[in-house]
Formats: C-alpha cells, sequence, structure tokens
C-alpha cells in the first residue's frame, strides 16, 4: 500500500519495541473505532439503506446500547461518520463530541473513491469535512475508508489520489492502514519528501467479518471467535510493548449478548496497568510530535525490484 516511485517508508521495516515511546509511559496504546456507515455497496449509501433493520437499529438501540457499554468503562472512542451521515443526524453526532469522542470522516457517502476521478474525490471531500464540522463545531483530523460487505479488499478502498488530497485538505491522519502495527509515514512524493500518517488496522480485529458476513438464514455468528483474536493480540501487542486497534460497528456489535463479551473485554483491558486508551486523533498527535516525518521518515530506495515475468 505505501510504496510510491519505488520508494518505501522506513527503509521497509518498522520501530522497534525498544524504539516505541507512549505518553506518560504507558505500556500500549489501545484505540477503538466505531463505524456509523450503515451497510452499502461501492457506490455508497443510498436512501434504501438508511431505511433498513441494520441502519435503523445502528443509530438508535444498538448505538445507545454500546454507549452504554464504552462510558462504563470510561472508553473514548473514534467514531468514523460519513459526510452524507453527520448532514442527516447532525443532533446524534454533535452529541457524540459532547460525550468526549472523536468524530473523523469515513468519506461523502462511504464510497469506493478509486472509481472517482481525483477532481470528483477532491469535492467530496470537502463537502465530507464541511458536513462533520458542521455538526459538532469542529472539523475532523482523521479520515477512513473501511471496507464494506461484499468488498474485494478486506483493507478498503483508496484511490492513487486519496493521500495527496488528505494531505493538502489539512488531516492529520488516515485510519485504516495495514502496512504495519503501528502508525506509519505513507509516502506521497518521495523527491519532496511529503507523507500521510497512517493508523494501523487489520480485518481479524474488526466485527464486521465475524458478525455481519456470515450467510443470512444460517444462524450463524462468529462473536466467540473475534473475541478471541482481540485478546490474543491485545495480549501479544502488550508484552512488546506496541498498539492494539479495534473496529465495531453498533448495528453488529449492539446486541446484548454480543455488548457482554465487548463488556468483558473491556473489563479485562482496564484490568492491564498502563494502557493508554486514545482517540485516533490522539494518537495520531502523539505520534506526530514524537515520530514526526522530518526525522523519523527514512527514505532509501526500495529493495523491490521489477523483473520481465513478474507480476508486479
Amino acid at each position: 500500500m505505501p510504496w510510491k516511485d519505488r520508494y518505501t517508508i522506513s527503509d521497509e521495516r518498522s520501530l522497534a519495541d525498544a524504539e516505541v515511546c507512549w505518553p506518560e509511559g504507558a505500556q500500549l496504546c489501545m484505540t477503538l473505532t466505531v463505524d456509523l456507515s450503515p451497510p452499502c455497496g461501492e457506490e455508497g449509501i443510498k436512501p434504501a439503506d438508511l431505511a433498513t433493520p441494520d441502519a435503523q437499529y445502528g443509530m438508535h438501540g444498538g448505538l445507545d446500547a454500546l454507549l452504554g457499554v464504552l462510558a462504563k468503562h470510561g472508553v473514548r472512542a473514534t467514531f468514523a461518520v460519513p459526510g452524507a451521515m453527520a448532514a442527516i443526524h447532525a443532533p446524534r453526532i454533535k452529541a457524540l463530541a459532547e460525550a468526549g469522542h472523536e468524530i473523523a470522516a469515513h468519506g461523502w457517502l462511504h464510497e469506493d473513491v478509486s472509481a472517482l476521478s481525483p477532481e470528483e474525490e477532491k469535492a467530496r471531500l470537502g463537502r465530507t469535512t464541511e458536513a462533520i464540522a458542521a455538526a459538532c463545531g469542529a472539523r475532523p483530523q482523521g479520515w477512513y475508508s473501511l471496507a464494506r460487505p461484499g468488498d474485494k479488499f478486506a483493507g478498503g478502498a483508496v484511490s492513487g489520489a486519496t493521500m495527496s488530497l488528505l494531505r493538502q485538505a489539512g488531516y492529520a491522519y488516515m485510519g485504516n492502514g495495514m502496512a504495519d502495527d503501528l502508525p506509519h509515514w505513507w509516502v506521497t512524493d518521495a523527491a519532496a519528501r511529503q507523507a500521510m500518517l497512517v493508523l494501523p488496522y487489520y480485518y481479524h480485529f474488526d466485527d464486521q467479518f465475524f458478525l455481519l458476513f456470515p450467510a443470512k438464514g444460517t444462524g450463524l455468528e462468529h462473536a466467540d471467535d473475534y473475541f478471541r483474536n482481540c485478546r490474543a493480540e491485545f495480549a501479544a501487542q502488550y508484552k512488546r510493548g506496541r498498539q492494539f486497534s479495534m473496529v465495531v460497528h453498533p448495528h453488529a456489535i449492539g446486541f446484548p449478548h454480543r455488548l457482554r463479551m465487548l463488556d468483558g473485554f473491556l473489563a479485562e483491558v482496564r484490568a492491564h496497568p498502563g494502557v493508554w486508551l486514545a482517540t485516533a486523533g490522539g494518537c495520531a498527535a502523539h505520534w506526530h510530535a514524537r515520530y514526526p516525518a522530518a526525522d523519523w521518515l527514512r527514505l532509501e530506495p526500495s529493495i523491490w525490484r521489477d523483473y520481465e515475468d513478474s507480476l508486479s
């Protein structure tokens, strides 16, 4: 994902565990992102998508129940909100911000921007920024492009222009990148040493792949597998002192038996000393200050080589 013009990030290697430093000596940074987009296709949210039971429950009963669990454990989450949803549900988005949660952008319609022209993508980016700023009184600092049900790529989709457009628009971070398990710099212009900060994401810790994707009517779900993954990754990253990031959807996680599992998991997290439960924006701000691209973007020619018969 981050390779541009035969250059890669950080000499194709991550920070060593000993190089990672969190605020106030914390052992681990954990972020929890809530995706407020209803299920939709590649073109993004359509009027019919807003009228489905999933959409209605996600913005009302499911979200209310999820907020109760987050409040119980003192978790300030990052809400990834499509611009159109911010316009439609402005009072709800404002209330989330006033409760201390971060409001990040999630496209205008949570559409696949790789199908748009750069001009159209830029216009939608601006419209999204304005809609969220109007709803909660402050422009978003983060941008997400999470996967939709049926997407070809589990990590979501961006265009070749997305990172440069975000940087030009003044965004502090892009919220879902799979190149590292720490925040990392995505090179947008190797010659000018320009880069966009990207936060870690992995679909093994995204509830939609365990609660939304199983075939309807089968009676099957995999909530146990989801939280088994989260516990295992949290334990491993806590031991190393790195970062753990998870993503939930109110229309999926917001059922009582699933929330009970989330409640138990967050209780276990809180029992560990030295866990920094940060918003994505808080994590990004720390990384900008502690690991600025000017000092930590070590650009070297890529070790990758193309061959005549390669598939690259």
